[in-house]
Protein backbone atom coordinates (compact mmCIF):
# COMPACT_ATOMS: atom_id res chain seq x y z
CA UNK A 1 0.00 0.00 0.00
CA UNK A 2 2.80 2.44 0.87
CA UNK A 3 4.30 1.89 -2.56
CA UNK A 4 0.96 2.51 -4.29
CA UNK A 5 0.32 5.59 -2.14
CA UNK A 6 3.66 7.04 -3.23
CA UNK A 7 2.80 6.21 -6.83
CA UNK A 8 -0.60 7.88 -6.51
CA UNK A 9 0.94 11.05 -5.09
CA UNK A 10 3.66 10.92 -7.77
CA UNK A 11 1.02 10.73 -10.53
CA UNK A 12 -0.97 13.57 -8.98
CA UNK A 13 2.14 15.72 -8.66
CA UNK A 14 3.28 14.96 -12.22
CA UNK A 15 0.07 16.55 -13.52
CA UNK A 16 -0.18 19.32 -10.90
CA UNK A 17 3.38 20.64 -11.20
CA UNK A 18 2.65 21.97 -14.68
CA UNK A 19 0.56 24.57 -12.85
CA UNK A 20 3.16 25.58 -10.27
CA UNK A 21 2.45 29.17 -11.26
CA UNK A 22 -0.98 28.66 -9.64
CA UNK A 23 0.15 26.52 -6.71
CA UNK A 24 2.66 29.11 -5.39
CA UNK A 25 0.23 32.06 -5.14
CA UNK A 26 -2.46 29.70 -3.85
CA UNK A 27 -0.25 28.51 -0.99
CA UNK A 28 1.02 32.03 -0.25
CA UNK A 29 -2.55 33.29 0.12
CA UNK A 30 -3.57 30.32 2.30
CA UNK A 31 -0.51 30.80 4.54
CA UNK A 32 -1.15 34.53 4.78
CA UNK A 33 -4.86 34.12 5.48
CA UNK A 34 -4.20 31.46 8.13
CA UNK A 35 -1.47 33.49 9.84
CA UNK A 36 -3.70 36.57 10.04
CA UNK A 37 -6.43 34.43 11.62
CA UNK A 38 -4.04 33.60 14.48
CA UNK A 39 -2.58 37.10 14.76
CA UNK A 40 -5.96 38.81 15.16
CA UNK A 41 -6.56 37.32 18.69
CA UNK A 42 -3.44 39.24 19.83
CA UNK A 43 -5.35 42.45 19.14
CA UNK A 44 -8.35 41.17 21.09
CA UNK A 45 -5.94 40.48 23.98
CA UNK A 46 -4.87 44.14 23.85
CA UNK A 47 -8.52 45.16 23.55
CA UNK A 48 -9.46 43.47 26.84
CA UNK A 49 -6.29 44.63 28.56
CA UNK A 50 -7.17 48.23 27.65
CA UNK A 51 -10.80 47.66 28.59
CA UNK A 52 -9.85 46.59 32.12
CA UNK A 53 -7.63 49.64 32.57
CA UNK A 54 -9.16 52.14 34.96
CA UNK A 55 -7.33 55.20 33.62
CA UNK A 56 -8.83 58.05 31.57
CA UNK A 57 -12.02 56.81 29.92
CA UNK A 58 -11.57 58.99 26.85
CA UNK A 59 -8.07 57.61 26.33
CA UNK A 60 -9.35 54.07 26.85
CA UNK A 61 -12.10 54.54 24.25
CA UNK A 62 -9.62 56.06 21.80
CA UNK A 63 -7.30 53.09 22.24
CA UNK A 64 -10.16 50.64 21.87
CA UNK A 65 -11.27 52.26 18.61
CA UNK A 66 -7.70 52.21 17.31
CA UNK A 67 -7.50 48.48 18.06
CA UNK A 68 -10.84 47.88 16.32
CA UNK A 69 -9.62 49.72 13.20
CA UNK A 70 -6.49 47.53 13.21
CA UNK A 71 -8.63 44.40 13.54
CA UNK A 72 -10.88 45.58 10.69
CA UNK A 73 -7.82 46.14 8.47
CA UNK A 74 -6.45 42.66 9.26
CA UNK A 75 -9.84 41.03 8.69
CA UNK A 76 -10.13 42.80 5.31
CA UNK A 77 -6.65 41.62 4.29
CA UNK A 78 -7.53 38.11 5.42
CA UNK A 79 -10.78 38.21 3.44
CA UNK A 80 -8.92 39.27 0.27
CA UNK A 81 -6.29 36.55 0.65
CA UNK A 82 -8.90 33.81 1.10
CA UNK A 83 -10.89 35.03 -1.92
CA UNK A 84 -7.77 35.02 -4.11
CA UNK A 85 -6.94 31.52 -2.86
CA UNK A 86 -10.48 30.34 -3.54
CA UNK A 87 -10.68 31.60 -7.14
CA UNK A 88 -7.16 30.38 -7.91
CA UNK A 89 -8.08 26.93 -6.66
CA UNK A 90 -11.30 26.99 -8.70
CA UNK A 91 -9.17 27.07 -11.86
CA UNK A 92 -6.35 24.83 -10.65
CA UNK A 93 -8.24 21.77 -9.45
CA UNK A 94 -10.71 21.28 -12.37
CA UNK A 95 -7.83 21.70 -14.83
CA UNK A 96 -5.69 19.02 -13.18
CA UNK A 97 -8.71 16.73 -12.76
CA UNK A 98 -9.37 16.99 -16.51
CA UNK A 99 -5.71 16.10 -17.18
CA UNK A 100 -5.95 13.08 -14.86
CA UNK A 101 -9.16 11.95 -16.56
CA UNK A 102 -7.50 12.23 -19.95
CA UNK A 103 -4.42 10.32 -18.73
CA UNK A 104 -6.57 7.56 -17.24
CA UNK A 105 -8.70 7.31 -20.38
CA UNK A 106 -5.69 7.04 -22.68
CA UNK A 107 -3.77 4.55 -20.57
CA UNK A 108 -6.79 2.36 -19.85
CA UNK A 109 -7.72 2.05 -23.53
CA UNK A 110 -4.16 1.00 -24.38
CA UNK A 111 -4.51 -2.14 -22.28
CA UNK A 112 -4.97 -5.38 -24.20
CA UNK A 113 -8.22 -7.06 -25.17
CA UNK A 114 -7.46 -9.73 -22.57
CA UNK A 115 -7.28 -7.09 -19.84
CA UNK A 116 -10.79 -5.82 -20.63
CA UNK A 117 -12.11 -9.37 -20.82
CA UNK A 118 -10.80 -9.96 -17.29
CA UNK A 119 -12.36 -6.86 -15.67
CA UNK A 120 -15.92 -5.69 -15.20
CA UNK A 121 -16.85 -2.53 -17.10
CA UNK A 122 -18.57 -1.02 -14.05
CA UNK A 123 -15.51 -1.70 -11.91
CA UNK A 124 -13.18 0.05 -14.39
CA UNK A 125 -15.48 3.08 -14.65
CA UNK A 126 -15.64 3.29 -10.85
CA UNK A 127 -11.83 3.19 -10.57
CA UNK A 128 -11.39 6.06 -13.03
CA UNK A 129 -14.04 8.20 -11.33
CA UNK A 130 -12.73 7.54 -7.82
CA UNK A 131 -9.17 8.28 -8.93
CA UNK A 132 -10.19 11.71 -10.24
CA UNK A 133 -12.40 12.54 -7.26
CA UNK A 134 -9.64 11.42 -4.89
CA UNK A 135 -7.33 14.09 -6.33
CA UNK A 136 -9.91 16.77 -5.59
CA UNK A 137 -10.32 15.49 -2.05
CA UNK A 138 -6.57 15.13 -1.42
CA UNK A 139 -5.84 18.59 -2.85
CA UNK A 140 -8.63 20.10 -0.71
CA UNK A 141 -7.26 18.53 2.45
CA UNK A 142 -3.72 19.72 1.76
CA UNK A 143 -4.78 23.23 0.76
CA UNK A 144 -7.61 23.97 3.14
CA UNK A 145 -6.80 21.74 6.11
CA UNK A 146 -3.22 20.56 6.52
CA UNK A 147 -1.47 23.76 5.38
CA UNK A 148 -3.62 26.05 7.58
CA UNK A 149 -3.21 23.55 10.43
CA UNK A 150 0.58 23.74 10.20
CA UNK A 151 0.56 27.55 10.00
CA UNK A 152 -1.97 28.03 12.82
CA UNK A 153 -0.27 25.68 15.25
CA UNK A 154 3.20 27.09 14.47
CA UNK A 155 2.07 30.64 15.21
CA UNK A 156 0.11 29.59 18.32
CA UNK A 157 3.08 27.71 19.82
CA UNK A 158 5.44 30.58 18.99
CA UNK A 159 3.18 33.13 20.71
CA UNK A 160 2.64 30.92 23.76
CA UNK A 161 6.39 30.32 24.11
CA UNK A 162 6.86 34.11 24.00
CA UNK A 163 4.29 34.44 26.78
CA UNK A 164 5.71 31.69 28.96
CA UNK A 165 7.84 28.62 28.33
CA UNK A 166 5.54 26.42 30.43
CA UNK A 167 2.52 27.33 28.27
CA UNK A 168 4.37 26.70 25.03
CA UNK A 169 5.98 23.47 26.19
CA UNK A 170 2.71 22.11 27.58
CA UNK A 171 0.81 22.72 24.33
CA UNK A 172 3.70 21.38 22.20
CA UNK A 173 3.91 18.17 24.28
CA UNK A 174 0.13 17.68 24.08
CA UNK A 175 0.12 18.20 20.30
CA UNK A 176 2.96 15.72 19.86
CA UNK A 177 1.11 13.03 21.80
CA UNK A 178 -2.16 13.80 20.05
CA UNK A 179 -0.69 13.63 16.55
CA UNK A 180 1.25 10.42 17.26
CA UNK A 181 -1.91 8.74 18.56
CA UNK A 182 -3.74 9.90 15.43
CA UNK A 183 -1.05 8.50 13.17
CA UNK A 184 -0.97 5.09 14.92
CA UNK A 185 -4.74 4.79 14.78
CA UNK A 186 -4.91 5.84 11.13
CA UNK A 187 -2.23 3.33 10.13
CA UNK A 188 -4.11 0.58 11.95
CA UNK A 189 -7.44 1.45 10.32
CA UNK A 190 -6.02 1.85 6.81
CA UNK A 191 -5.93 -1.86 5.98
CA UNK A 192 -9.62 -2.18 6.85
CA UNK A 193 -10.42 0.82 4.62
CA UNK A 194 -8.64 -0.92 1.73
CA UNK A 195 -10.49 -4.15 2.43
CA UNK A 196 -13.78 -2.23 2.45
CA UNK A 197 -12.95 -0.59 -0.90
CA UNK A 198 -12.16 -3.97 -2.45
CA UNK A 199 -15.47 -5.32 -1.19
CA UNK A 200 -17.30 -2.29 -2.63
CA UNK A 201 -15.56 -2.83 -5.99
CA UNK A 202 -16.64 -6.48 -6.03
CA UNK A 203 -20.23 -5.52 -5.23
CA UNK A 204 -20.17 -2.87 -7.99
CA UNK A 205 -18.88 -5.46 -10.44
CA UNK A 206 -21.72 -7.85 -9.56
CA UNK A 207 -24.25 -5.05 -10.00
CA UNK A 208 -22.84 -4.06 -13.40
CA UNK A 209 -22.64 -7.69 -14.57
CA UNK A 210 -26.24 -8.46 -13.67
CA UNK A 211 -27.56 -5.26 -15.23
CA UNK A 212 -25.70 -6.06 -18.46
CA UNK A 213 -27.14 -9.58 -18.37
CA UNK A 214 -30.60 -8.62 -17.13
CA UNK A 215 -32.22 -10.71 -19.88
CA UNK A 216 -30.44 -13.87 -18.73
CA UNK A 217 -31.35 -13.12 -15.12
CA UNK A 218 -35.03 -13.05 -16.07
CA UNK A 219 -35.23 -15.80 -18.65
CA UNK A 220 -33.07 -18.29 -16.74
CA UNK A 221 -34.93 -17.53 -13.49
CA UNK A 222 -31.73 -16.33 -11.86
CA UNK A 223 -33.34 -13.46 -9.95
CA UNK A 224 -33.29 -15.05 -6.49
CA UNK A 225 -29.78 -16.44 -7.01
CA UNK A 226 -28.41 -13.07 -8.14
CA UNK A 227 -30.20 -11.27 -5.31
CA UNK A 228 -28.58 -13.68 -2.84
CA UNK A 229 -25.14 -13.18 -4.42
CA UNK A 230 -25.45 -9.39 -4.37
CA UNK A 231 -26.86 -9.43 -0.84
CA UNK A 232 -23.90 -11.50 0.36
CA UNK A 233 -21.46 -9.06 -1.28
CA UNK A 234 -23.23 -6.06 0.24
CA UNK A 235 -23.39 -7.76 3.63
CA UNK A 236 -19.61 -7.97 3.61
CA UNK A 237 -19.48 -4.26 2.72
CA UNK A 238 -21.94 -3.55 5.54
CA UNK A 239 -19.87 -5.42 8.12
CA UNK A 240 -16.65 -3.68 7.07
CA UNK A 241 -18.36 -0.27 7.15
CA UNK A 242 -19.80 -1.01 10.58
CA UNK A 243 -16.38 -2.03 11.90
CA UNK A 244 -14.48 0.95 10.42
CA UNK A 245 -17.13 3.42 11.54
CA UNK A 246 -16.98 1.99 15.07
CA UNK A 247 -13.22 2.48 15.03
CA UNK A 248 -13.85 6.14 14.19
CA UNK A 249 -16.30 6.39 17.08
CA UNK A 250 -13.82 4.90 19.57
CA UNK A 251 -11.07 7.24 18.50
CA UNK A 252 -13.28 10.31 18.65
CA UNK A 253 -14.04 9.38 22.27
CA UNK A 254 -10.28 9.25 22.98
CA UNK A 255 -9.83 12.61 21.23
CA UNK A 256 -12.56 14.18 23.33
CA UNK A 257 -10.82 13.02 26.52
CA UNK A 258 -7.48 14.49 25.38
CA UNK A 259 -9.16 17.81 24.58
CA UNK A 260 -10.66 18.08 28.07
CA UNK A 261 -7.26 17.32 29.64
CA UNK A 262 -5.56 20.09 27.64
CA UNK A 263 -8.23 22.70 28.32
CA UNK A 264 -8.28 22.12 32.07
CA UNK A 265 -4.50 21.78 32.28
CA UNK A 266 -3.67 24.93 30.29
CA UNK A 267 -6.03 27.10 32.34
CA UNK A 268 -4.67 25.67 35.57
CA UNK A 269 -1.19 26.77 34.51
CA UNK A 270 -2.59 30.15 33.36
CA UNK A 271 -4.14 30.79 36.80
CA UNK A 272 -0.81 30.16 38.49
CA UNK A 273 0.92 32.54 36.06
CA UNK A 274 -1.82 35.16 36.64
CA UNK A 275 -1.21 34.94 40.39
CA UNK A 276 2.43 35.70 39.69
CA UNK A 277 1.26 38.66 37.52
CA UNK A 278 2.88 37.11 34.44
CA UNK A 279 -0.44 36.96 32.57
CA UNK A 280 -3.21 39.51 32.23
CA UNK A 281 -6.97 39.20 31.70
CA UNK A 282 -6.35 39.77 28.00
CA UNK A 283 -4.00 36.78 28.01
CA UNK A 284 -6.87 34.59 29.22
CA UNK A 285 -8.91 35.77 26.21
CA UNK A 286 -5.91 35.03 23.97
CA UNK A 287 -5.45 31.54 25.45
CA UNK A 288 -9.15 30.76 25.09
CA UNK A 289 -9.07 31.90 21.44
CA UNK A 290 -6.01 29.75 20.80
CA UNK A 291 -7.60 26.77 22.54
CA UNK A 292 -10.59 27.06 20.21
CA UNK A 293 -8.24 27.21 17.19
CA UNK A 294 -6.19 24.24 18.43
CA UNK A 295 -9.24 22.09 19.20
CA UNK A 296 -10.84 22.93 15.87
CA UNK A 297 -7.68 22.15 13.90
CA UNK A 298 -6.49 19.04 15.70
CA UNK A 299 -9.96 17.56 16.01
CA UNK A 300 -10.23 17.84 12.26
CA UNK A 301 -6.70 16.47 11.91
CA UNK A 302 -7.79 12.99 12.94
CA UNK A 303 -10.59 12.99 10.38
CA UNK A 304 -8.42 14.64 7.75
CA UNK A 305 -5.69 12.01 8.01
CA UNK A 306 -8.18 9.14 8.02
CA UNK A 307 -10.07 10.56 5.07
CA UNK A 308 -6.82 11.38 3.30
CA UNK A 309 -5.70 7.77 3.51
CA UNK A 310 -9.21 6.68 2.56
CA UNK A 311 -9.00 8.91 -0.54
CA UNK A 312 -5.62 7.44 -1.41
CA UNK A 313 -6.98 3.92 -0.96
CA UNK A 314 -9.88 4.87 -3.26
CA UNK A 315 -7.34 5.98 -5.86
CA UNK A 316 -5.13 2.93 -5.39
CA UNK A 317 -7.03 0.65 -7.75
CA UNK A 318 -6.61 3.08 -10.65
CA UNK A 319 -2.98 3.62 -9.67
CA UNK A 320 -2.46 -0.12 -10.05
CA UNK A 321 -3.96 0.07 -13.55
CA UNK A 322 -1.72 3.02 -14.47
CA UNK A 323 1.29 1.13 -13.12
CA UNK A 324 0.43 -2.12 -14.92
CA UNK A 325 2.52 -2.34 -18.10
CA UNK A 326 0.47 -2.77 -21.24
CA UNK A 327 0.49 -6.42 -22.17
CA UNK A 328 0.92 -5.69 -25.88
CA UNK A 329 3.01 -2.66 -26.85
CA UNK A 330 4.57 -1.27 -29.96
CA UNK A 331 8.31 -1.76 -30.10
CA UNK A 332 10.42 1.45 -30.01
CA UNK A 333 10.37 3.19 -33.39
CA UNK A 334 7.84 0.72 -34.80
CA UNK A 335 7.01 1.43 -38.43
CA UNK A 336 3.58 1.67 -40.00
CA UNK A 337 2.30 -1.40 -41.80
CA UNK A 338 2.13 -0.88 -45.55
CA UNK A 339 -0.21 -3.29 -47.31
CA UNK A 340 0.21 -3.68 -51.06
CA UNK A 341 -1.03 -7.20 -51.81
CA UNK A 342 -2.49 -8.42 -48.50
CA UNK A 343 -0.59 -11.70 -48.12
CA UNK A 344 -0.83 -13.24 -44.63
CA UNK A 345 1.57 -15.83 -43.30
CA UNK A 346 1.80 -17.74 -40.03
CA UNK A 347 5.30 -19.16 -39.49
CA UNK A 348 5.70 -21.86 -36.81
CA UNK A 349 3.41 -20.04 -34.37
CA UNK A 350 3.14 -21.28 -30.78
CA UNK A 351 0.44 -19.90 -28.52
CA UNK A 352 -0.67 -20.65 -24.96
CA UNK A 353 -3.62 -19.53 -22.88
CA UNK A 354 -2.63 -18.89 -19.25
CA UNK A 355 0.91 -20.19 -19.99
CA UNK A 356 -0.25 -23.78 -19.50
CA UNK A 357 -2.94 -24.52 -22.07
CA UNK A 358 -1.27 -24.81 -25.46
CA UNK A 359 -3.50 -23.90 -28.40
CA UNK A 360 -1.06 -23.90 -31.32
CA UNK A 361 2.24 -25.65 -31.86
CA UNK A 362 4.29 -24.69 -34.94
CA UNK A 363 1.16 -23.48 -36.76
CA UNK A 364 2.13 -22.62 -40.33
CA UNK A 365 0.00 -21.54 -43.29
CA UNK A 366 -0.11 -18.89 -46.02
CA UNK A 367 -3.00 -16.82 -47.30
CA UNK A 368 -2.09 -15.57 -50.75
CA UNK A 369 -2.72 -11.98 -51.88
CA UNK A 370 -6.46 -11.36 -52.34
CA UNK A 371 -7.23 -15.01 -51.61
CA UNK A 372 -10.55 -15.87 -49.95
CA UNK A 373 -9.90 -18.38 -47.19
CA UNK A 374 -12.41 -19.95 -44.81
CA UNK A 375 -11.59 -21.40 -41.39
CA UNK A 376 -13.90 -24.20 -40.33
CA UNK A 377 -13.85 -26.82 -37.64
CA UNK A 378 -15.46 -27.86 -34.36
CA UNK A 379 -16.03 -25.31 -31.61
CA UNK A 380 -12.86 -24.69 -29.63
CA UNK A 381 -10.62 -25.84 -32.49
CA UNK A 382 -8.78 -22.49 -32.59
CA UNK A 383 -10.42 -20.65 -35.50
CA UNK A 384 -11.18 -17.42 -33.61
CA UNK A 385 -7.79 -17.55 -31.90
CA UNK A 386 -6.09 -17.39 -35.32
CA UNK A 387 -7.96 -14.17 -36.03
CA UNK A 388 -7.18 -12.76 -32.58
CA UNK A 389 -3.46 -13.42 -33.11
CA UNK A 390 -3.59 -11.72 -36.49
CA UNK A 391 -5.23 -8.69 -34.84
CA UNK A 392 -2.67 -8.83 -31.99
CA UNK A 393 -5.36 -9.29 -29.39
CA UNK A 394 -2.83 -11.79 -28.03
CA UNK A 395 0.90 -12.17 -28.54
CA UNK A 396 2.37 -15.36 -29.95
CA UNK A 397 4.75 -17.29 -27.70
CA UNK A 398 7.03 -18.25 -30.57
CA UNK A 399 7.04 -17.88 -34.32
CA UNK A 400 5.99 -15.02 -36.56
CA UNK A 401 2.89 -13.62 -38.22
CA UNK A 402 3.55 -11.56 -41.35
CA UNK A 403 1.43 -9.30 -43.53
CA UNK A 404 3.10 -8.59 -46.87
CA UNK A 405 6.38 -9.88 -45.39
CA UNK A 406 6.19 -7.43 -42.47
CA UNK A 407 6.21 -9.00 -39.00
CA UNK A 408 3.13 -7.60 -37.29
CA UNK A 409 4.86 -7.41 -33.88
CA UNK A 410 7.27 -4.88 -35.40
CA UNK A 411 4.69 -2.51 -36.82
CA UNK A 412 2.37 -0.18 -34.94
CA UNK A 413 -0.88 -1.69 -33.74
CA UNK A 414 -2.79 1.29 -35.11
CA UNK A 415 -1.47 0.74 -38.63
CA UNK A 416 -2.24 -2.99 -38.38
CA UNK A 417 -5.84 -2.39 -37.37
CA UNK A 418 -6.17 0.37 -39.94
CA UNK A 419 -5.56 -2.18 -42.70
CA UNK A 420 -8.03 -4.77 -41.42
CA UNK A 421 -11.82 -4.66 -41.35
CA UNK A 422 -13.53 -6.99 -38.89
CA UNK A 423 -17.18 -7.95 -38.91
CA UNK A 424 -17.60 -9.90 -35.63
CA UNK A 425 -20.21 -12.47 -34.78
CA UNK A 426 -21.75 -10.21 -32.16
CA UNK A 427 -21.10 -6.61 -33.23
CA UNK A 428 -21.20 -4.08 -30.40
CA UNK A 429 -22.35 -0.57 -31.25
CA UNK A 430 -21.85 2.74 -29.45
CA UNK A 431 -24.81 4.44 -27.84
CA UNK A 432 -24.68 6.97 -30.64
CA UNK A 433 -26.60 7.59 -33.84
CA UNK A 434 -26.65 5.12 -36.71
CA UNK A 435 -24.77 7.70 -38.79
CA UNK A 436 -21.98 7.89 -36.22
CA UNK A 437 -21.80 4.11 -35.78
CA UNK A 438 -21.39 3.45 -39.50
CA UNK A 439 -19.01 6.38 -39.95
CA UNK A 440 -16.77 4.90 -37.23
CA UNK A 441 -15.27 2.79 -39.99
CA UNK A 442 -14.05 5.94 -41.76
CA UNK A 443 -14.30 9.08 -39.67
CA UNK A 444 -13.72 11.46 -42.58
CA UNK A 445 -16.53 9.91 -44.68
CA UNK A 446 -19.31 12.17 -45.91
CA UNK A 447 -22.98 11.54 -45.16
CA UNK A 448 -23.44 10.42 -48.76
CA UNK A 449 -20.66 7.82 -48.41
CA UNK A 450 -22.23 6.53 -45.22
CA UNK A 451 -25.64 6.18 -46.88
CA UNK A 452 -24.08 4.42 -49.89
CA UNK A 453 -22.40 1.89 -47.58
CA UNK A 454 -25.68 1.41 -45.71
CA UNK A 455 -27.50 0.69 -48.94
CA UNK A 456 -24.90 -1.89 -49.98
CA UNK A 457 -25.30 -3.60 -46.59
CA UNK A 458 -29.10 -3.35 -46.84
CA UNK A 459 -29.28 -1.15 -43.75
CA UNK A 460 -30.93 1.72 -45.54
CA UNK A 461 -34.26 -0.09 -45.71
CA UNK A 462 -34.80 -0.42 -41.94
CA UNK A 463 -33.02 2.86 -41.11
CA UNK A 464 -35.48 4.75 -43.35
CA UNK A 465 -38.36 3.42 -41.25
CA UNK A 466 -37.11 5.14 -38.06
CA UNK A 467 -38.57 8.61 -37.36
CA UNK A 468 -35.06 10.06 -36.98
CA UNK A 469 -33.58 7.77 -39.64
CA UNK A 470 -29.75 8.03 -39.55
CA UNK A 471 -29.92 10.24 -36.43
CA UNK A 472 -31.56 7.43 -34.45
CA UNK A 473 -29.70 6.47 -31.27
CA UNK A 474 -29.19 2.71 -31.07
CA UNK A 475 -29.00 2.35 -27.27
CA UNK A 476 -26.19 0.93 -25.15
CA UNK A 477 -24.32 -1.75 -27.12
CA UNK A 478 -26.97 -1.36 -29.86
CA UNK A 479 -29.80 -2.93 -27.82
CA UNK A 480 -32.51 -1.00 -29.71
CA UNK A 481 -31.67 -2.92 -32.88
CA UNK A 482 -32.25 -6.60 -33.61
CA UNK A 483 -29.28 -8.93 -33.95
CA UNK A 484 -29.61 -8.92 -37.73
CA UNK A 485 -29.83 -5.13 -37.86
CA UNK A 486 -26.70 -4.79 -35.74
CA UNK A 487 -24.94 -7.24 -38.05
CA UNK A 488 -25.87 -5.21 -41.11
CA UNK A 489 -24.65 -1.99 -39.47
CA UNK A 490 -21.34 -3.72 -38.77
CA UNK A 491 -21.12 -4.82 -42.41
CA UNK A 492 -21.90 -1.28 -43.57
CA UNK A 493 -19.09 -0.04 -41.34
CA UNK A 494 -16.70 -2.54 -42.94
CA UNK A 495 -17.84 -1.58 -46.43
CA UNK A 496 -17.15 2.07 -45.63
CA UNK A 497 -13.74 1.26 -44.16
CA UNK A 498 -12.72 -0.63 -47.31
CA UNK A 499 -9.52 -2.03 -45.77
CA UNK A 500 -7.35 -4.37 -47.90
CA UNK A 501 -7.80 -7.27 -45.44
CA UNK A 502 -11.28 -8.37 -44.42
CA UNK A 503 -12.20 -10.73 -41.58
CA UNK A 504 -15.73 -12.10 -41.32
CA UNK A 505 -16.37 -13.89 -38.05
CA UNK A 506 -19.76 -15.55 -38.52
CA UNK A 507 -20.85 -12.32 -40.19
CA UNK A 508 -24.24 -13.67 -41.26
CA UNK A 509 -24.99 -15.73 -38.16
CA UNK A 510 -27.67 -13.36 -36.85
CA UNK A 511 -29.50 -12.95 -40.15
CA UNK A 512 -32.66 -14.61 -41.35
CA UNK A 513 -32.54 -16.37 -44.72
CA UNK A 514 -33.91 -13.40 -46.65
CA UNK A 515 -31.48 -10.92 -45.06
CA UNK A 516 -28.61 -13.35 -45.54
CA UNK A 517 -29.40 -13.62 -49.23
CA UNK A 518 -29.36 -9.84 -49.57
CA UNK A 519 -26.10 -9.44 -47.64
CA UNK A 520 -24.28 -12.25 -49.41
CA UNK A 521 -24.46 -10.09 -52.52
CA UNK A 522 -23.05 -7.12 -50.54
CA UNK A 523 -20.30 -9.29 -49.08
CA UNK A 524 -19.35 -10.56 -52.52
CA UNK A 525 -18.82 -6.97 -53.61
CA UNK A 526 -17.03 -6.14 -50.37
CA UNK A 527 -14.61 -9.06 -50.80
CA UNK A 528 -13.48 -7.99 -54.25
CA UNK A 529 -9.78 -7.16 -54.48
CA UNK A 530 -9.27 -8.02 -50.81
CA UNK A 531 -7.60 -10.73 -48.81
CA UNK A 532 -10.43 -12.37 -46.91
CA UNK A 533 -10.54 -14.71 -43.91
CA UNK A 534 -13.96 -16.09 -43.07
CA UNK A 535 -14.86 -18.02 -39.92
CA UNK A 536 -18.06 -19.96 -40.42
CA UNK A 537 -19.96 -22.77 -38.78
CA UNK A 538 -22.64 -22.70 -41.47
CA UNK A 539 -20.68 -24.36 -44.24
CA UNK A 540 -23.18 -23.26 -46.90
CA UNK A 541 -21.81 -19.71 -46.56
CA UNK A 542 -18.24 -20.62 -47.55
CA UNK A 543 -18.81 -22.93 -50.52
CA UNK A 544 -17.39 -20.36 -52.94
CA UNK A 545 -14.20 -19.68 -50.99
CA UNK A 546 -10.91 -20.13 -52.85
CA UNK A 547 -9.62 -22.38 -50.09
CA UNK A 548 -10.93 -23.91 -46.89
CA UNK A 549 -8.68 -24.64 -43.91
CA UNK A 550 -10.10 -27.22 -41.53
CA UNK A 551 -8.87 -26.57 -37.99
CA UNK A 552 -9.02 -29.16 -35.24
CA UNK A 553 -7.24 -29.16 -31.86
CA UNK A 554 -5.08 -26.20 -32.88
CA UNK A 555 -3.85 -27.75 -36.13
CA UNK A 556 -4.78 -27.44 -39.78
CA UNK A 557 -5.78 -31.00 -40.53
CA UNK A 558 -7.20 -30.50 -44.04
CA UNK A 559 -7.25 -27.88 -46.76
CA UNK A 560 -8.73 -27.46 -50.21
CA UNK A 561 -11.85 -26.05 -51.80
CA UNK A 562 -15.38 -27.23 -51.08
CA UNK A 563 -15.55 -29.69 -53.95
CA UNK A 564 -12.16 -31.32 -53.32
CA UNK A 565 -12.78 -31.75 -49.59
CA UNK A 566 -16.13 -33.44 -50.19
CA UNK A 567 -14.40 -36.04 -52.35
CA UNK A 568 -12.81 -37.46 -49.18
CA UNK A 569 -15.53 -39.30 -47.21
CA UNK A 570 -13.10 -39.89 -44.35
CA UNK A 571 -12.32 -36.19 -43.94
CA UNK A 572 -13.52 -34.06 -41.02
CA UNK A 573 -14.96 -31.54 -43.47
CA UNK A 574 -17.07 -34.25 -45.10
CA UNK A 575 -18.42 -35.27 -41.69
CA UNK A 576 -19.23 -31.68 -40.77
CA UNK A 577 -20.97 -31.19 -44.12
CA UNK A 578 -22.99 -34.34 -43.70
CA UNK A 579 -24.12 -33.24 -40.25
CA UNK A 580 -25.36 -29.92 -41.60
CA UNK A 581 -26.67 -31.02 -44.98
CA UNK A 582 -28.12 -34.34 -43.86
CA UNK A 583 -29.23 -33.35 -40.39
CA UNK A 584 -28.50 -35.07 -37.10
CA UNK A 585 -30.87 -37.98 -37.62
CA UNK A 586 -28.97 -41.01 -38.81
Amino acid sequence: MKYNTKLTLKIYWSEARAYIWLIIPLFICVIGGSALGVIIPLYFKRFFDVLTHTANHILVIRNLLTILVSIAFLEAARWVLWRIANFTNNYFQPTVMAKLADKSFQYLHQHSFTYFNSNFVGSLVKRVNWFIRAFESVADKITWNLLPLFVDLSVVIFVLFKKDTHLGMGVLLWLTIFLIVNWIFTSYKLRFDIERNEAETKATGILADTITNHTNVKLFVGYQREVATFRAAMDRVRRLRWFTWNLDGVFEAVQGLLVVILELGIFYVAIILWQKQILTVGDFVLIQSYMIIIFDKVWDFGKIIRHLFSDLSDAEEMTVILNTPHEIQDIPKAKNLVVTTGAIEFQKVDFFYHETRQIFSKLTFLVKPQEKVALVGPSGAGKSTIVKLLLRMHEVANGKILVDNQIISRVTQQSLWNNISLVPQEPILFHRTLLENIRYGKLEATDEEVITAAKLAHCHEFISEFPDQYNTYVGERGVKLSGGERQRVAIARAILRNAPILILDEATSSLDSESEHLIQDALTKLMQNKTVIVIAHRLSTIMKMDRILVVDHGKIVEEGNHVSLLKKPSSLYYKLWQLQAGGFIQ
